[in-house]
């Protein structure tokens, strides 16, 4: 890995995950189940066939599943290491794969912008990258309430909510990357639990707890866990008391180069002034 700053401990993620394995509680996956589903329906708008595709962080065998439901994917390869988690450095040889996907994963790579170039140098000319990552809105009520109660009772607080990725800086990503035709989207799922200790019991379900690098090794007490729940109830609740997180999911999209893309236009190319252009609009637009 490049000189990229540690923001994840991926020994405790993994041992997070361990445990959200052995729990096996039903329906916790349901973020990683709308995920795939969601990378399947993007894929099924490409009229293609690819040959080969790679599991970026296969966190369960539904994706795998899925993709080779479709039709669409011939063989499927993990390049994974480290108990299933995303490594820094992949396994694949330059431009042996026609498709790379990835579903709830990458936000936990310590050095994202590397392993994207790595994905692109992965991909065979005119491959597909596919993604849905965290976004930076996910849990937001939370992180609120978390840092709020503690700072009240301790007088300081440590993040307790990673950060996660923001849309305008996904595009960037993409095009440092050295990827074509970027495409960038964002879905919001708001989800309603009875209260923020049932909220925190799904996101342990999921293994989706926090994993910070820099982390405060003093847990939470009850004394702020409980001003934690009262402000959690009094700000996002709904008239029936349940209360309100959201989680905000970042598709992306990108292609490895190739000569038969299209192309923006060279500067100067056009073959008609602009403002030719809207005096033909205007005339066109007049009562005959």
């Amino acid at each position: 890995m490049s000189g990229a700053p540690i923001l994840f401990d991926r020994s405790l993620l993994a041992a997070h995950r361990s445990r959200a394995r052995r729990m096996a509680t039903p329906g916790a996956d349901f973020l990683l189940a709308r995920a795939s589903e969601d990378l399947i329906d993007r894929l099924a708008t490409v009229k293609r066939h690819f040959g080969q595709a790679a599991i970026i962080d296969a966190l369960t065998p539904d994706l795998a599943a899925r993709l080779i439901a479709s039709g669409q994917v011939g063989t499927i390869v993990r390049p994974d290491t480290d108990d299933g988690l995303a490594a820094e450095v992949l396994d694949l040889a330059p431009a042996s794969i026609d498709l790379a996907v990835s579903a709830l994963a990458l936000q936990w790579v310590n050095d994202l912008p590397g392993l994207m170039v790595q994905i692109r140098r992965a991909l065979k000319p005119d491959g597909l990258l596919l993604a849905i990552v965290v976004g930076g809105d996910t849990l937001t009520e939370l992180r609120t309430v978390l840092t709020t109660a503690e700072s009240e009772i301790r007088g300081g607080a440590a993040p307790r909510v990673a950060p996660f990725a923001d849309i305008r800086d996904m595009g960037g990503l993409l095009q440092r990357a050295g990827f074509a035709l970027p495409v960038i989207d964002t879905d919001r799922l708001i989800v309603r639990y009875d209260t923020i200790f049932h909220l925190m019991r799904d996101l342990r379900a999921m293994g989706a707890t926090s994993a910070l690098a820099a982390r405060d090794p003093r847990p939470l007490t009850r004394a702020i866990l409980a001003r934690a729940a009262a402000l959690y109830a009094e700000r996002y609740a709904d008239p029936d008391g349940r209360i309100r997180a959201t989680f905000e999911l970042i598709s992306i999209s990108g292609w490895a180069p190739h000569e038969s893309q299209p192309k923006p236009l060279k500067p100067g190319s056009a073959t008609m002034r602009l403002e030719d252009a809207l005096k033909a609009v205007k005339g066109s637009n007049e009562p005959k």
